[in-house]
């Protein structure tokens, strides 16, 4: 990994670097919270119903403190965005690019781990509420956030609309998702509808069976809908195929779509993003390869009729369905069973080797724990709009773990 590529001088400040980073976030100092009271005070001022539909749905939601980072880790997550996108052929003739895009990395001694792309990223309106609501804090360290998230989530849709329409206004978006007043992040479609309603667009929360089939598109109550802001986790729309037809007859503006997804975030691609040869044969430049091969855990494809091999191996690996999305049906080999083994051969499965994840102490009272997190990086069109950590227990992120939850990220010089 990175041991083997950078030189001794480099090396050395890495070392030193990363245990300074360890220090901050493995100690319980006074200093380095979540400013608790501003947190709560911009949390409120989102309005009283959203405030108390959060209380009392979401109660792990934000963590009680920042994940330290530092510039060169933030400096190794930014390669590997741009040399994985360059490999996967990004381009501005894309139409539309796709919001949202979520990079999830590890943070370790060994550097930083690229271990998912997702293309429907959920938490970045939270997160903008929460960076925002820090940004007086004394506390050491700088967020990476827009200095105005509405403004530029605002123009990321709007530049969406124009990819494929040119400057005919934008006038109408759906926040689609299958009965979204039940999902977990259901505070967030009611953040983003209020921020497209101050934009002056009009905005629907719906499930996909409340959009109308007309001859000319999609309606929502009697409104064409422009653009559908898709939460949605069937990625190819295979049931809801009254969006995919919409979307393949370019009615309506699809963003997330299926093509994005197919693009980026099938977990396959995590094995063809670590194979050289293969991105040498696409013609990816050596040294996108190598950032590649520093910072993506190798990746293959689970075959059936290599059972024998990756049961001898599997405590190295993590398992993770093709398709799959939130941790779901994701196992590490080391707990794995063999009934559970049989079953992931059986299906469509990649393994990555496991890259740990750092850790943070979280205080609370008299006692403290140490939490895992990851580090996820919201990207549009290659540049990274905003970084949070999300801090959790277990096996995989959650928001169910007292102290836990997304997290404030500052990045340490």
């Amino acid at each position: 990994m990175v041991d083997a590529v950078v030189p001794n001088t480099a090396k050395e400040h890495f070392d030193v670097d990363h245990d300074f980073i360890a220090h901050l976030n493995g100690e319980c100092l006074d200093w380095a919270g979540t400013d608790v009271e501003a947190l709560q005070h911009a949390l409120q001022a989102q309005g009283e119903d959203w405030y108390a539909l959060v209380s009392e749905r979401c109660p792990h939601l934000f963590a009680s403190v920042p994940v330290f980072i530092s510039d060169l880790q933030l400096q190794q997550m930014q390669q590997v965005i741009t040399a994985a996108e360059l490999a996967l052929g990004v381009s501005e003739k894309d139409a539309p690019l796709g919001v949202f895009y979520g990079y999830d990395f590890h943070l370790n001694a060994q550097g930083a781990h690229l271990i998912e792309i997702n293309t429907n990223a959920g938490g970045a309106f939270l997160n903008a509420v929460l960076i925002s609501s820090q940004r007086a804090s004394n506390l050491y360290g700088d967020a990476v956030g827009e200095a105005d998230p509405d403004r530029a989530f605002i123009e990321m849709f709007r530049n969406e609309w124009r990819l494929m329409h040119g400057e005919t206004p934008l006038q109408t978006i759906a926040i689609v998702d299958e009965q979204p007043e039940s999902q977990y992040l259901y505070p967030e479609f009611l953040l983003a509808q209020k921020m497209f309603e101050r934009a002056g667009i009009a905005a629907f929360i719906a499930d996909p069976a409340q959009l109308e089939v007309r001859d000319d598109g999609l309606y929502r109550e009697g409104r064409r809908i422009d653009l559908i802001y898709n939460r949605l986790t069937d990625f190819d729309l295979s049931r809801f195929t009254h969006l995919r037809a919409a979307w393949a007859r370019q009615q309506v503006v699809l963003t997330p779509g299926p093509a994005h997804h197919a693009k980026y975030a099938d977990k396959r691609k995590l094995a063809w993003l670590t194979d050289a040869e293969s991105l040498r044969a696409a013609g990816v430049a050596d040294e996108a390869i190598q950032t590649l091969q520093r910072g993506i855990p190798p990746t293959e494809i689970v075959r059936a009729d290599e059972a024998e091999r990756w049961w001898g191996m599997r405590k190295e690996w993590f398992f993770k369905p093709v398709s799959g999305y939130g941790s779901k049906g994701a196992y590490r080999g080391d707990k794995m069973t063999k009934r559970v083994f049989e079953e992931v051969l059986q299906a469509d499965y990649i393994a990555q080797r496991l890259a740990l994840p750092g850790e943070r102490k979280v205080c609370m009272g008299d006692t403290s724990v140490s939490l895992k997190y990851d580090v996820r990086c919201y990207v549009y069109a290659g540049r990274i709009q905003m970084i949070a950590a999300r801090l959790y227990q277990g096996q995989t992120t959650n928001f169910r773990t007292l102290g836990g939850g997304f997290a404030l990220v500052r990045v340490v010089s």
